[in-house]
C-alpha cells in the first residue's frame, strides 16, 4: 500500500493531491531515507574499524570479524530494503550482490534442518544436535551432553518449535510479529520497546491449545513416574532454547528462565518464555547481531529442578589470559543465577588443562546470600550462615571432576566452552548448559599487572574485573533502571550500582560500561564481548566516585577510570598483527568483500547495482541514488503544490530546503525560493550564520580539482565557477523544521553528517556531526581530521578520531551555546572544505586549529598561500 501511495506521483499531470497528503508521503520517504543515513553511518563505523586493523594497528580475528558479520548483513540489507521502499521499485541486482556476498561472508557451519511438521514434545533421551532446529539450541546441546558424552544432565524434555508454531498461528500472532518487524525496521528504542509490550500482552493473553497442553502436561507426567522418588512432587525450571541460542551467538541473559515450576503453573511459565522472544532487549540483541525476527522460533527446555548445594559458571579457557592456558571456574551457594547475574561475588577456582586438571589458584570470597528453590515452588533469597559464608563450595576434587568435565566438553565441541553447572544436594555434578565461549587472541591483560597510573591526571576508582578491554572516553550516565536505558544517549558511559544483562539495550550506543556488581564469568561479561564494549565489573563505589555527566576515561586494560580525556589510551596502539597465516588470509579474503569500493563516478555506466561487489559498493550505490529519489517527489508535482524551496544566498552550492513545519516564515506552497531572512528553523539559522561569515567569504579562484568538505551533496565536481559564487555540487538540500536540521550526504570521496535539534528545553538539544574521507592520501586526510578534532574539542564536543573519520556530539546544552556551535561549525565547514590536499606535514594541524580558534582566518589563507 505504502509504494502504490508512491507511485501516485509518477505522473506529474496526475497531482491534484492536498498538500497534507504530499507531506505523509514525504514523510515516508524521509523516514526511509533516514534509516539508509543510520545503516550508512553504522556500517562506515564497523568499515572504520576493519581498516584500522586491517593496517596492523589491532588484531583481526576470526571471532571479531564473525561478530560483525551479522550487523554487516543488517544494515545492508536494511539500506537496500529502505531503498526499495523510497524508491518504490525492487532492486534485484541489489539484492543478488547482497546475497552472493553474504554467502561468502557466513561463518561455516552446518546447514539447519526443517523446522518439524509435527510433534509437540520430545524426551531428552531422543535429542542430539541434528535436531537444532526442531529443539532449539539450548536442548540440542544438553541432549548432545547427555546422550554422546554420557555427561550428567538433568532429566528433561524438550517442548519443540512445532509447538511455538502452533500456539502463535492459533492465536493469529502471526500478523502481530510481522507488524513487529515492520516497526523496529527503523531502530528506536522506545518504539521497540512500546510494540514488544503490545506483543507480549497478547502472548500471555493466549490460549494455549489442547491438543498442545496435553502433550506438554503429559509429558511432565511420564517425567515424573520414572524419578526415583515418584511421590515427591516434580518441580521444574522452564528454560528458553531459541533456535540460535547457545550457537555462534550466546543471546547471553536475552531469555526468560523460570525456576521452581509446579505442575498446574507449567502452561502459564511456557507462555512467559517464548513471549521473552520478543523482549525489548532480545529484539535489540537480534537486531545488531543480524538475526531476522521472522526467522526467531523459541523452543523450550522443561528440565527437572536441581536442588542446588552450590552451583556456578566455567570456561574451559580464561578468556582474559589466553597464554595461560587454564579453566575457570566460579561458583556460589545456591542456585547460578545468583553467579551468572554477578549478584554475589563468587569463589574462584583456577586450573589446568592437563589430564587430570590440576588446580592452580584459588579465591574463597565472603559469599552473604543464596537463591534457594522453595519445595512449594517459587525461589527464595535467604542470608547463609557464618559458617558457610567464608567456606568454599567446591571441593578441590569436585572442582577438579568439573574441569575435566569442561576438558571433555570442548574436545566434542571443538573449541572453548562457557559452562553452567549445578551441584546437587548429595554432591553430584550436573551440566545445565554449554555454549562456545568467544574468544579474541589478545595480547595477555595487564589489569593485573603492577603498571603504574599515568602521571598528570586524576584517577577516580581503581580495582575492579575486566570483563571485555580496551579504553573508551564520555560522560558518565546513571543507569537505576529501564528509563534511563530508554533515553540512554549516544557515546555515554553507562555506570551503574548492577551488572545486567538489559544494558544490551544500548550496547550500540555505550563507549563502555562501569558496574559495582557482576561476574566475568556472567551474562553481561559474555554479552559486551560480543559488542567488543570496554567494561569493568565489581568497580568499589563507582556510582559515588564518577558523578552523573562528569567526562571520564575507563581504561579497562589496567581497571582504572580517570577524570577527563586521555588521549594516551585512547590512541594506544593495541598488539601488532602476527604473521599473515592461513587462516589470517583466508580472513583477509572476506574483508575483501566487505571494504574496497569499485564505484567512483556515479556519471560512469559502471556506477550499477550489477556491478557492486562490495558491501562498501552497495552502500556506496544506495546512499548516492537515495538523494535523486527524496527530490523526486518535490519535482514531480505540481508548482503550486512544491515542498523544496530553493534558498537564494551566496553560497558555493545550491541548496533546497524542505521544511517539516515550522522552518520557514513562507509556505512551500507560495514561492519557489526563499531568502536567509525567511528561515525561521533554529538550527539551520545558526548553522547559516557561519556560512555565510564575511571573513570567510573569498573571491579568489579555488582549485578546479576541489572536492568540498560541506556535507549536503553527493557528486564529486570539477566545473567552472558561476556569477562569482564557487559550486562544488548539483542540488544540494536541508531537512528543516522549527527546531529540527539535517544534512547527509558524499562530496566525492567525503561522507558527512550534521544532525542537530535546538530548542527551548536544554536536555533534548543536540548536534551530530561525522565526517569520512578525503579527496589525498591517507596521511594528509588523516591530519585534517586531526586538525578538526582539536577544533571540536575545544569547541566543548565530544570527539572520536579514527584514520580519518571524525565523529562528535554536543549534548544537553542550553539553545544560545547550541547555536554558537552550529555557527562556529558552519564556519568550520567553508573553513576546511580543500584543507585535505594542503596539510603536508603536522606543523600545519596546530596551526590551522589556532587560526580557526582565534578567528584568523586571514592567517590561514597565507598558510595555504606558503603551502
Amino acid at each position: 500500500m505504502k509504494i502504490g501511495m508512491l507511485n501516485l506521483f509518477k505522473k506529474r499531470k496526475s497531482a491534484k493531491a492536498t498538500h497534507e497528503a504530499l507531506m505523509t508521503a514525504f514523510n515516508y520517504k524521509y523516514a526511509n531515507f533516514k534509516a539508509i543515513l543510520e545503516s550508512n553511518s553504522e556500517l562506515l563505523k564497523i568499515l572504520t574499524d576493519i581498516e584500522h586493523k586491517l593496517r596492523g594497528q589491532a588484531f583481526l580475528g576470526a571471532t571479531c570479524l564473525e561478530s560483525q558479520t551479522p550487523q554487516i548483513a543488517f544494515h545492508a540489507d536494511r539500506m537496500i530494503r529502505s531503498f526499495e521502499n523510497l524508491s518504490g521499485r525492487p532492486c534485484p541486482h541489489l539484492n543478488q550482490a547482497y546475497a552472493t556476498i553474504m554467502r561468502a561472508l557466513q561463518p561455516a557451519r552446518s546447514v539447519p534442518l526443517p523446522r518439524p511438521i509435527s510433534g509437540f514434545t520430545i524426551e531428552y533421551r531422543d535429542i542430539t544436535r541434528d535436531l537444532l532446529t526442531t529443539v532449539g539450541g539450548k536442548n540440542a546441546v544438553l541432549g548432545e551432553v547427555g546422550n554422546k558424552l554420557r555427561l550428567p544432565v538433568p532429566m528433561g524434555f524438550a517442548v519443540t518449535t512445532s509447538a511455538y508454531d502452533r500456539i502463535i498461528h492459533v492465536n493469529q500472532l502471526d500478523q502481530a510479529i510481522q507488524q513487529l518487524k515492520q516497526t523496529v525496521d527503523i531502530i528506536e528504542t522506545k518504539t521497540i520497546m512500546q510494540a514488544s509490550e503490545q506483543l507480549q500482552r497478547r502472548i500471555m493473553a493466549a490460549e494455549v491449545p489442547e491438543d498442545l497442553a496435553e502433550a506438554i502436561l503429559g509429558a511432565y507426567d511420564r517425567m515424573a513416574a520414572q524419578r526415583r522418588q515418584p511421590n515427591a512432587p516434580l518441580l521444574v525450571s522452564m528454560r528458553s532454547s531459541a533456535v540460535m541460542e547457545d550457537s555462534w551467538l550466546s543471546f547471553a541473559g536475552q531469555y526468560l528462565t523460570v525456576l521452581n515450576v509446579p505442575r498446574e503453573e507449567i502452561l502459564e511459565a511456557y507462555k512467559r518464555v517464548i513471549a521473552s522472544l520478543f523482549t525489548p532487549r532480545a529484539i535489540i540483541y537480534q537486531l545488531h547481531m543480524g538475526v531476522p525476527l521472522a526467522e526467531a522460533a523459541m523452543g523450550v527446555a522443561c528440565l527437572e529442578m536441581v536442588a542446588s548445594k552450590a552451583s556456578g559458571v566455567m570456561y574451559t579457557r580464561d578468556p582474559l589470559h589466553l597464554a595461560e592456558n587454564r579453566i575457570v571456574i566460579n561458583a556460589v551457594w545456591g542456585l547460578g543465577a545468583y553467579a551468572v547475574d554477578g549478584m554475589v561475588p563468587p569463589d574462584t577456582y583456577l586450573l589446568s588443562r592437563g589430564a587430570p586438571p590440576e588446580i592452580l589458584d584459588k579465591k574463597i570470597s565472603e559469599k552473604p546470600v543464596r537463591l534457594i528453590s522453595r519445595k512449594e515452588g517459587d525461589v527464595i533469597e535467604e542470608k547463609v550462615s557464618e559458617e558457610l559464608m567464608h567456606h568454599a563450595c567446591l571441593s578441590d576434587t569436585q572442582a577438579v571432576q568439573l574441569a575435566e568435565y569442561g576438558r571433555q566438553l570442548e574436545t566434542y565441541f571443538e573449541c572453548a566452552q562457557d559452562v553452567e553447572w549445578a551441584m546437587d544436594e548429595n554432591g553430584r555434578l550436573v551440566i545445565l548448559q554449554s555454549r562456545p565461549l568467544r574468544l579474541e587472541p589478545i595480547s595477555d591483560h595487564p589489569s593485573l599487572s603492577n603498571t603504574p597510573a599515568l602521571s598528570g591526571y586524576t584517577v577516580l576508582l581503581e580495582g575492579g574485573d575486566v570483563a571485555c578491554p580496551g579504553a573508551a572516553s564520555g560522560p558518565a550516565v546513571h543507569v537505576h533502571g529501564e528509563n534511563d536505558l530508554a533515553n540512554f544517549p549516544e557515546d555515554g558511559i553507562l555506570v551503574s550500582h548492577q551488572a545486567s544483562a538489559e544494558f544490551v539495550l544500548v550496547m550500540g550506543k555505550a563507549k563502555a560500561i562501569v558496574a559495582e556488581s557482576g561476574s566475568v564469568t556472567g551474562h553481561l561479561a559474555a554479552l559486551v564481548k560480543e559488542y567488543m564494549v570496554p567494561t569493568l565489573l565489581n568497580a568499589p563505589l563507582a556510582t559515588q566516585a564518577i558523578a552523573p555527566g562528569t567526562e571520564i576515561t575507563v581504561d579497562a586494560n589496567h581497571a582504572r577510570i580517570y577524570q577527563g580525556r586521555i588521549p594516551e589510551l585512547l590512541s594506544a596502539q593495541p598488539v601488532k598483527q602476527p604473521p599473515l597465516t592461513e587462516e589470517h588470509k583466508a580472513l583477509r579474503s572476506k574483508t575483501d568483500l566487505i571494504t574496497p569500493l569499485n564505484l567512483f563516478d556515479p556519471k560512469s555506466p559502471s556506477f550499477a547495482p550489477q556491478h557492486c561487489r562490495t558491501i562498501h559498493d552497495i552502500m556506496r550505490y544506495v546512499h548516492e541514488k537515495a538523494y535523486g529519489e527524496i527530490f523526486k517527489l518535490g519535482d514531480m508535482v505540481a508548482d503550486h503544490e512544491r515542498l523544496s524551496v530553493r534558498l537564494i544566498a551566496p553560497l558555493p552550492l545550491d541548496l533546497y530546503l524542505i521544511d517539516l513545519g515550522g522552518g520557514l516564515s513562507v509556505s512551500p506552497t507560495t514561492t519557489s525560493t526563499v531568502k536567509p531572512e525567511q528561515i525561521t528553523s533554529a538550527p539551520f539559522k545558526a548553522l547559516l550564520k557561519g556560512l555565510l561569515y564575511e571573513g570567510l567569504r573569498s573571491e579568489e579562484p579555488r582549485p578546479v580539482d576541489l572536492r568540498g568538505f560541506f556535507a549536503v551533496m553527493s557528486r564529486q565536481i570539477a566545473s567552472p565557477q558561476s556569477a562569482g559564487i564557487e559550486r562544488f555540487g548539483d542540488k544540494s538540500f536541508g531537512i528543516i523544521s522549527d527546531s529540527y536540521l539535517n544534512f547527509s550526504s558524499r562530496v566525492g570521496y567525503h561522507y558527512s553528517v550534521l544532525d542537530a535539534y535546538c530548542g527551548e528545553t536544554a536536555t533534548e538539544n543536540y548536534i551530530n556531526f561525522e565526517f569520512k574521507g578525503g579527496a589525498a592520501d591517507s596521511l594528509r586526510r588523516g591530519r585534517r581530521a586531526r586538525m578538526i578534532q582539536q577544533v571540536l574539542v575545544t569547541l566543548g564536543f565530544q570527539v572520536r578520531t579514527v584514520e580519518d573519520r571524525v565523529t562528535a556530539r554536543f549534548a544537553k546544552r542550553p539553545k544560545p551555546e547550541t547555536e554558537d556551535r552550529l555557527d562556529q561549525l558552519g564556519r568550520l565547514l567553508i573553513f576546511t572544505r580543500q584543507m585535505d590536499m594542503l596539510m603536508s606535514d603536522e606543523a600545519v594541524v596546530k596551526r590551522m586549529a589556532t587560526c580557526f580558534l582565534d578567528g584568523n582566518y586571514q592567517l590561514c589563507r597565507t598558510i595555504l598561500k606558503e603551502r
